[in-house]
């Protein structure tokens, strides 16, 4: 089983955490988040670290413990550093452009795909000569901008003949030999 849970979190400098009830709120300079804690995990603050523990060792307490704690940590570092996710459009024509929070996708279909996004993610589109444009996505909701990449992605995935596609940047994909002749 994983030891995650039983490691403690520090909190940065400039993040406020609070615990009222079963809900724990992160405030920093980039936004505020908060997060329902699971039953049988009880969170402490001493100082500067935040400790989690369990009620048993049941599968499911165990499980919810890691869980809890991965969570908070990742809070506390959206809070004070952000998250950051970049798309690659490999493809001829693929292009991708924004007014704002509208994001404006050409993935060889008959129409633009547009996408208006959440007013925590910005987004930002690079397109270089020579090189696929790429589209960046940055909020300090680490489950909001994988969620918004996931989508996004999803429009049209890579395939594994050419390439082809909307990927993760430095994601490596599998790639198949076509017909042999």
């Amino acid at each position: 089983m994983s030891r995650i849970g039983k490691n403690p979190v520090s909190i940065t400098q400039g993040v406020d955490v609070n615990i009222t009830d079963n809900v724990i709120t992160v405030k920093g300079k980039l936004g505020e988040l908060s997060q329902t804690i699971s039953d049988g995990i009880t969170v402490s603050i001493q100082d500067d670290t935040i400790t989690l523990e369990r009620a048993s060792e049941s599968k499911d307490h165990k499980a919810q413990h890691g869980l809890m704690r991965a969570l908070i940590n990742n809070m506390i570092a959206g809070v004070s550093k952000g998250w950051t996710k970049e798309l690659e459009l490999v493809g001829v024509g693929y292009r991708a452009s924004n007014q704002g929070q509208k994001l404006d996708l050409a993935l060889g279909y008959s129409h633009n795909i547009v996408l208006n996004l959440a007013p925590e993610v910005k987004v930002e589109t690079i397109s270089e000569k020579g090189k696929n444009p790429i589209v960046k996505l940055t909020s300090f909701d680490k489950q909001l901008v994988g969620q918004v990449a996931a989508k996004i992605r999803s429009f049209r995935a890579p395939e594994p003949y050419k390439g082809k596609g909307v990927k993760f940047v430095g994601e490596v994909l599998r790639r198949k030999a076509g017909k042999s002749a």
